[in-house]
């Protein structure tokens, strides 16, 4: 059994709206990427899991994990499309961890990919729905928007965080995002921008919401000996955790906090024996602005309530004493649900091989990635260091 894990090799496509792309190019195209990057040959790979939340409704297609090995040249070896909401691609990355430790896989490839825009909005809003408790939440008519807007006016209630201090996050990712090749919106925005943009279930505004994309990651990881043998700067998984929380809103004793999350992060930051003062960066769930805000909370980068004051000083900018979100975030690096965890762990690994250009982070020595699956029933939370 390998003692321990590696990143050898990523691969990402550009995020948005893409036509001209195929849920089957998409991923052809980040799975490529991965292994030209980790110097190996398809034959090389075991296994593979692919993130995927919505494949049926999106495109009208099951069976993911078998179009995916037909299209990349892996059959016939085994492989499985995990499914967790938006988290979808942070537990395929655990999937292929757990494989290689378990000593039934060395070399695993874990990918995540959604095809979201070749539907009408109405349908894609219905497919991502189901992350929510369907008899309680969304029968009811609560979509995401809705939900994360209870959290933030809880949070300002409890805490006196404002929506100016919410818009800080958005012109923060988008700054990050405008330096992100493959993200799918590169410009800058303004805090009265944001507040000038239109509600959509107050107080969460369109400036502060994800958009609906198209776009795949593949990450190649490798047991020690192998990844020691096949590249230079392997980039080690050395913590990782997840848990589960209620899934509809109205469970929880606290909805401005993400159990989840405070457990998936506990485990993750137990196994790497670190403590949330020794990540360098992180890449947060940000589907919401307000959901960045509680993420700083609940993975302790801050006190609870603090995180509005937080941001507006500058603590999670590039420059700051621990940057969030340096890719851009969901916010403007995109948003295909599948992808997005597996997304993350390319931006980790890329800031820790001091290769993220114009957003990369002085010195890097360990960064976390946390997914999110839908309002906080699931939650990963993986730690890398080089």
């Amino acid at each position: 059994m390998s003692k321990k894990v590696a990143v050898i090799g990523v691969g990402i496509t550009k995020f948005g709206e893409l036509w001209n792309e195929s849920f089957r190019t998409l991923f052809v195209k980040s799975g490529t990427q991965a292994i030209q990057d980790a110097g190996i040959s398809s034959k090389d790979i075991d296994a593979l899991f692919g993130g995927n939340m919505s494949g049926g409704q999106f495109i009208k297609q099951e069976h993911l994990a078998s179009l995916a090995m037909d299209h990349t040249a892996l059959l016939p070896k085994p492989a499985m499309r995990v499914e967790a909401a938006c988290a979808s691609g942070g537990m395929a990355v655990s999937a292929a961890y757990m494989g290689i430790k378990s000593g039934m896989y060395d070399v695993v490839a874990a990918g995540g990919v959604e095809k979201m825009t070749d539907v009408l909005t109405n349908r894609t809003t219905g497919a991502l729905s189901t992350a929510a408790d369907q008899e309680w939440e969304s029968f009811q008519g609560a979509t995401f928007p809705g939900l994360y807007a209870m959290i933030a006016r809880r949070h300002m209630h409890e805490y006196g965080t404002t929506e100016e201090q919410m818009a800080e996050v958005a012109v923060k990712n988008h700054y990050n995002g405008s330096k992100n090749p493959n993200a799918q919106y590169q410009r800058e925005i303004t805090v009265d921008q944001v507040m000038n943009s239109a509600k959509i279930a107050d107080p969460i505004k369109l400036l502060d919401c994800s958009p609906i994309s198209d776009g795949a990651a593949v990450v190649i990881l490798a047991g020690e000996e192998t990844a020691k043998l096949v590249c230079d700067d392997p980039i080690w998984l050395v913590g990782t955790g997840q848990a589960t929380g209620s899934i509809a809103l109205h469970n929880r004793k606290d909805i401005c906090t993400l159990n989840a999350t405070v457990e998936a992060a506990k485990r993750a930051y137990g196994m790497a024996e670190l403590r949330p003062k020794d990540i360098s960066c992180a890449e947060v769930h940000d589907c919401f602005t307000i959901a960045e805000l509680c993420a700083i909370e609940d993975l302790g980068f801050c006190d609870k309530g603090k995180s509005g004051q937080f941001v507006q000083d500058g603590h999670t900018r590039v420059t700051g004493s621990i940057p969030i979100n340096t890719s851009g975030g969901l916010k403007a690096k995109g948003h295909p649900v599948g992808a997005t965890g597996v997304a993350q762990v390319v931006e980790a690994v890329l800031q820790l091989r001091g290769k993220a250009g114009a957003r990369q982070v002085t010195d890097p020595e360990y960064v976390l990635t946390h997914n999110v699956g839908g309002s906080g029933g699931t939650a990963s939370v993986h730690i890398f260091g080089r």
